[in-house]
This record gives C-alpha cells, sequence and structure tokens, in this order.
C-alpha cells in the first residue's frame, strides 16, 4: 500500500466518524500493518493538505476529528438560526472552577466563589458529559471529588488540560477562570457567547440558606421588595491558581 492510498483511507474514515477516532482505531483500518508512528506521520500531512479549506484537523483528547474553521461559523449558523442551549454564570463559573482546581469538592467551590453550589448546578454539569466524580475526600462525610472529563476537553477543541488558556492573574478567580473558558472557541460555538443569569440568586457564604429550587407556584407573581440591596461582590483575596 502506498502513502497516498493510506492518507486516502485515513482522510475517509476521518471524514465519515461521528466522533473523534483514536489513534489504535485508524490502526485497525490497516489490521495493524502501519505503526503508530506511521499514522501520525500521515495524519500531519493529511492536516497540511487541509490547511487552505474549511475544515481542519484537529486532535483532541480522545482522537482525531475534522471540524470547520472558526471563521466559517457565521455562515454556518446561517443553516441552523435556531439558538443552542445556554448556561447560567453560575453553572459555568462552577465548571471553570473545577477546570482549573481540579480535583475539587462542592465546599472547595463554595469557597472560593463564595456562594453556595445548588446541586441542580451540578447535575446539569454531570448530565452535560462536562464533569465527574473520581473520588471522595478523606475528610468529615467523605465529599465527592469532582474533576472534568474528556468530553469537557473535546468540547473545548483540546487534548489535554495543559493547554487550557492561563488565567490573567487579576480579579476573583472564578472571574479569571470563566474568562478564559470563554476564550475558547468551541465552547462558545456551544452557545455560551452571552451567559444569561437565568437563576435565583445563590446564598451569600455565611447568610441564611436559600430555600430549595421548585417550581413556581401558580397564581401571581409577588411583589418585589420596595428596595432591592444587590449581594456584596465575593471575596477576591484568593490563592493563585494551581496549574492542572
Amino acid at each position: 500500500m502506498t502513502s497516498a492510498e493510506a492518507k486516502r483511507i485515513l482522510e475517509t474514515a476521518l471524514l465519515c466518524a461521528q466522533s473523534p477516532l483514536p489513534l489504535r482505531e485508524m490502526r485497525v483500518l490497516f489490521d495493524d500493518e502501519i505503526g503508530a508512528d506511521s499514522v501520525r506521520m500521515l495524519l500531519d500531512e493529511i492536516s497540511r493538505d487541509w490547511d487552505d479549506r474549511g475544515l481542519e484537523l484537529v486532535a483532541l483528547a480522545t482522537g482525531w476529528r475534522f471540524q470547520s474553521r472558526p471563521e466559517m461559523r457565521d455562515y454556518l449558523d446561517r443553516l441552523h438560526p435556531e439558538k443552542p442551549p445556554k448556561y447560567s454564570r453560575a453553572a459555568m463559573e462552577t465548571l471553570a472552577i473545577v477546570a482549573y482546581r481540579q480535583p475539587v469538592t462542592r465546599g472547595d467551590i463554595e469557597d472560593i466563589r463564595g456562594v453556595t453550589v445548588s446541586s441542580q448546578i451540578v447535575k446539569q454539569l454531570e448530565d452535560r458529559g462536562w464533569i465527574e466524580t473520581i473520588g471522595y475526600r478523606e475528610a468529615a462525610g467523605r465529599p465527592a471529588l469532582y474533576a472534568t472529563t474528556q468530553q469537557f476537553l473535546d468540547d473545548l477543541g483540546l487534548s489535554s488540560l495543559d493547554q487550557l488558556p492561563p488565567l490573567d492573574g487579576h480579579g476573583p478567580v472564578q472571574a479569571q477562570a470563566l474568562a478564559a473558558l470563554e476564550a475558547q472557541a468551541s465552547l462558545i460555538d456551544d452557545g455560551q457567547a452571552s451567559l444569561p443569569l437565568d437563576e435565583a440568586p445563590e446564598t451569600l457564604a455565611g447568610a441564611a440558606p436559600a430555600a430549595p429550587e421548585t417550581e413556581p407556584p401558580a397564581g401571581p407573581a409577588p411583589e418585589p421588595a420596595a428596595q432591592a440591596v444587590p449581594p456584596d461582590t465575593a471575596p477576591t483575596d484568593f490563592p493563585p491558581p494551581e496549574q492542572p
């Protein structure tokens, strides 16, 4: 088999795949007659072949895939004008803290954000496939330890946590981490360009716990308070972020 034939087979498999292809699956295409180093060399050649096209070949956490280039988004959105689901700022800040401080417990997240983290937020991120429980801390109550998943990396177009944008060192940790995640084109493509504050206000640390989240009762909405006072800003004197 010539190099050109092998490239053609790889290119076809990658274009037809519905999920990233790991190296071991690509070797199956050739009945393991081509080594891993040769497959990587062919992938590099294919990537260069597509330099001037609307698609690019990228290496992700779970394998290789073709995806549209960021500059193509405006045109592709015209085919699918419906808006993708969006997540609240609280959910995205929680995700950002997990990404940059993992493994962390809910208590760790609450200490950083200065507010409680609802079970609904954690479940939403787990259902999306972005975080998972990887163990339990040997402490009172054995709280769950959360970390990001390979799906999280794939959705951000990254192959490892080392490729996360660095924090700028200014302001609250959660604000830095959220800004860094928003800078990732793949996450913005998933509908995060503008994050709505669509949750009830969270409980400030040290204040009385908020009532459990339930469906609103039927009937007219209660009158708003005459003078609403915004919650205090979350503390900003956090230790410098750790490297993942």
